[in-house]
């Protein structure tokens, strides 16, 4: 009986916790919103799950919603930064369901044209998802960072002119981003939920990614 008292009190701190933690980040995040002159909402938005879903890092899962949303012009560019939700299910070796919950930060700058689908992340990450929809690695001169990174687009000249020299000496000084665009989004999607003092540093890196495209595919 006192094994299960534990557990019971264990799992109300755990849910405590995990409100206490919640709010602390949606105030700082308001507060971040505020100096960066950016609209916030801190709640659920399935409309956002929907509207991106054609980025594959949105289109995974069950039960899809952004939470704690920023959008609005940032040094000239609309952008849109929010926490992602999805749930994934799987079944233990006694035949009970399980959930399991997913967060990750995520990132996106609108662009002035649309363009075909392109995913540039380290082997593992969005690669997966492309093998399942048949794309195919595109190699580069650069065999470093052919190694560190698969891109993969159904348009290899996009991405060839995307991933011009000034792109590729970027990504390789910045190994830990993943970038995927598609129509007139230029989103960068992150593993897990930043911590707030990190996401202007990313938005920056939007802002960044986007001066190094040329200017002759917006033309």
């Amino acid at each position: 009986m006192g094994g299960i008292v534990v557990v019971f009190i264990c799992i109300i701190g755990a849910v405590i916790w995990g409100i206490m933690a919640g709010k602390k980040r949606r105030d700082a995040m308001t507060l971040l919103a505020e100096k960066l002159g950016l609209d916030f909402n801190h709640e659920r938005n399935y409309r956002i799950a929907e509207r991106y879903r054609f980025l594959d890092k949105l289109d995974q899962g069950s039960n899809r919603y952004a939470y704690n949303l920023m959008s609005g012009p940032f040094h000239g560019r609309q952008i849109t930064a929010f926490d992602y939700h999805y749930e994934t299910h799987s079944t233990d070796s006694k035949g009970r369901r399980q959930t399991h919950h997913h967060h990750f930060s995520f990132f996106i700058l609108s662009l002035e044209k649309q363009f075909p689908e392109l995913t540039i992340a380290k082997e593992g990450l969005l690669s997966k998802i492309a093998q399942a929809v048949g794309y195919d690695d595109i190699d580069f001169e650069s065999h470093e960072f052919s190694k560190k990174f698969v891109v993969r687009s159904k348009n290899k000249k996009f991405a060839y002119d995307f991933c011009n020299a000034q792109m590729i000496a970027y990504l390789l000084d910045h190994p830990g981003i993943n970038i995927e665009i598609d129509q007139s989004s230029l989103a960068l999607g992150l593993g897990s939920c930043l911590k707030v003092e990190e996401i202007e540093a990313h938005l920056n890196q939007l802002l960044e990614i986007r001066s190094l495209i040329p200017d002759y595919v917006f033309g």
